[in-house]
């Protein structure tokens, strides 16, 4: 699962600044949505494997990579292991992408907290979609990811 997220993300950040002795402040997360064989055991040479997240409004469809519609009758499914990897901004690749917020409920909602972080929402991941399906597609549909369902 994906517990305490703001700072399992920054330390993941740090790690990787410190390592490379680039500024935090200039690092992204370049993401990859990971095959359902991969081996998610061993820890990665940079950055962190997150699992446990839903999508709320699609799927991932594993056979082509890319998100898809979602199912007849089908609310959440869960998404295959990510790999956030922290690179710097200008070296992150550009590819077809919606940007899904993440939340921790399915609230979609927060206030914002002392640290000025909100209590809900976490980022946004960048999850590959077709040419063809441009992002307003995907917020059309209301999709979004999730750390937890409701039940």
């Amino acid at each position: 699962g994906f517990f305490f997220t703001q700072a399992f993300l920054t330390g993941s950040s740090q790690n990787y600044a410190r390592a490379n002795a680039i500024p935090i402040d200039h690092l992204g997360f370049d993401m990859h949505v990971l095959p359902a064989n991969h081996d998610c055991s061993v820890a990665p040479q940079e950055g962190v494997y997150v699992h446990g997240i839903f999508l709320e409004g699609a799927r991932f469809d594993e056979s082509s990579a890319v998100l898809g519609e979602s199912e007849p009758k089908v609310l959440f499914t869960k998404l295959p292991s990510l790999w956030l990897r922290p690179q710097r901004e200008a070296d992150i690749a550009d590819r077809a992408h919606y940007l899904c917020p993440l939340y921790k409920t399915s609230d979609r909602r927060g206030t914002l907290s002392t640290t000025g972080h909100s209590t809900n929402f976490v980022m946004f991941l960048k999850l590959p979609r077709l040419e063809e399906q441009p992002q307003e597609h995907w917020v059309k549909r209301g999709v979004a990811a999730l750390c937890e369902l409701d039940d």
